[in-house]
């Protein structure tokens, strides 16, 4: 298996580069499941061609990092998960998936495989502390930027197969018996999460507000288990808008956001003083927010004639169903192209000597890594502690978004050991930020220690281009 992995790895930037067009492609031109019998097994072939690749592209990464690092148990563990997840699809690389058997047997190893690496994050952080003095923080730092996002990435290209496949079967055998019966069903024009709004774990019309009132929910349960208290949240701007989005992704950012923000009013004794979230939609009309030559204004990757591939090759053709069609203009047409959500609290800011590392992996990953979650805690009284107060990575599924991925993107989301404790292992904030980066988004930060601070979470629809970022405000402490 070795001797394919640097023929796989020399496709990777290729791939990379173009991974979002595709997927906003599919939304653009496929419409709500189901799919045809053509179209899905075209998903199946699309999706086999880039996952190796990028599997093959970790495996190098992993091998690049210094024996004694890699000899970790815990780090050993996931270069072990990544062989056996190359290995596992390598036999369908050999011709292309024809059949519908095929194409479900294929399916079950996706989700095998999203399953076997639903732990990365909380296994490779307690590698990386126990290999703490073999690798510089800087490195750490540097190869998981580059290791979240491949694995944000991989996670999404092979969760929307398995979802366009869950959904496009479940609606033909409804079909079918309907059929059988004589009776019509409506199964074709919505998806079996009851909204005809998703395409695949994309939702097209997606409402921040009503993932930020589930996601204030669960981590006002957190809340008031450890402290007794229970914040809450004020939800103003405009808060009927909706845009195309993964919700898995929203709901992870949110919900790290809110965690920060609950204990820092709490611990500040201004737990009375709501946390305000201020959404705002980015107009479509690009004279509103003319180019200010930025360049860190949202960019796609610009990607060649040559080097973009043939989109009669990736798109994957539906069955003429137009009220699908009609359904799906509708929620573009009042989707926004981005949305600003700003999350401002009263909870004493982020103490100076601390503000540059708030993103860093080591930063609080590091301090103390053998510690239980209940010990660590003890120490982060304030919002300049640390391990920065963040509670552990969400793994309770609150999500009002019930989707035939659910238990698949929930059981180990990127999570901690445990859902309820206080002090996770440090990941939340920079994967946060890979979440929102991966589409072209950002999260930034407005520091006013002794008072509060604002975040600003800026993100781009899936599929849309944005002429000019809505807003970017300082990220320099007041």
């Amino acid at each position: 298996m070795v001797q394919f992995i640097p023929v796989f790895q020399s496709k990777f930037q290729e791939e990379d580069i173009v991974l979002l067009r595709v997927v906003g492609h599919q939304g653009d031109q496929q419409g709500p499941p189901p799919l045809s019998v053509d179209a899905l097994l075209s998903s199946a072939n699309f999706t086999l061609s880039l996952l190796p690749v990028r599997l093959a592209h970790r495996i190098q990464a992993l091998r690049n990092l210094p024996f004694i690092v890699v000899s970790n148990p815990h780090v050993s563990t996931i270069y072990g998960n990544y062989l056996h997840s190359l290995s596992a699809l390598l036999p369908f690389t050999r011709r292309p998936i024809t059949t519908l058997q095929e194409e479900s047997t294929f399916t079950e190893v996706l989700a095998d495989l999203v399953q076997t690496h639903a732990n990365t994050i909380p296994v490779l952080a307690r590698g990386f502390a126990e290999s703490r003095r073999y690798i510089s923080p800087a490195d750490v730092t540097r190869f998981l930027d580059e290791h979240l996002r491949a694995r944000i990435g991989t996670r999404l290209i092979a969760e929307q197969h398995i979802a366009l496949h869950y959904e496009s079967r479940s609606s033909w055998a409804s079909s079918s018996a309907s059929s059988s019966t004589g009776k019509s069903s409506s199964s074709s024009t919505t998806s079996p999460n009851g909204c005809g709004t998703y395409i695949g774990v994309i939702d097209t019309a997606l409402k921040p507000a009503s993932v930020i009132e589930d996601c204030a929910e669960f981590v006002a349960d957190i809340c008031e288990l450890r402290y007794g208290v229970r914040p809450s949240v004020v939800i103003d701007g405009q808060p009927e808008t909706t845009f195309a989005f993964v919700p898995v992704h929203l709901e992870y950012i949110v919900t790290e956001l809110l965690k920060n923000a609950f204990r820092a009013v709490v611990e500040a004794g201004n737990e009375r003083e709501p946390v305000v979230v201020t959404i705002a939609a980015a107009p479509d009309d690009p004279h509103r927010h003319p180019p200010t030559g930025n360049q860190d204004e949202l960019e796609l990757p610009r990607v060649s004639e040559k080097d973009a591939p043939d989109p009669q090759s990736m798109a994957l053709p539906l069955p003429n169903k137009t009220s699908n069609k009609a359904q799906e203009k509708k929620a573009k047409k009042h989707s926004a192209p981005a949305v600003t959500i700003r999350l401002r609290d009263r909870g004493g800011g982020i103490a100076p000597e601390n503000l540059s590392n708030i993103w860093s992996y080591s930063f609080s990953t590091f301090s103390e890594p053998d510690s239980s979650s209940s010990s660590s805690s003890s120490h982060a009284t304030n919002r300049g502690a640390p391990n920065m107060h963040i509670l552990s990575t969400l793994t309770q599924p609150h999500h009002h978004h019930h989707h035939p991925l659910s238990n698949l993107s929930h059981g180990g989301q990127d999570g901690a050991f445990g859902g309820s404790s206080i002090a996770g292992l440090g990941y939340g904030l920079p994967l946060s930020r890979a979440y929102a980066e991966y589409f072209g988004g950002r999260i930034e930060l407005q520091n006013i220690w002794g008072w509060g601070a604002d975040v600003y979470l800026v993100l781009r629809g899936v599929g849309r281009q944005l002429p000019s970022a809505p807003f970017r405000p300082s990220s320099s402490s007041t």
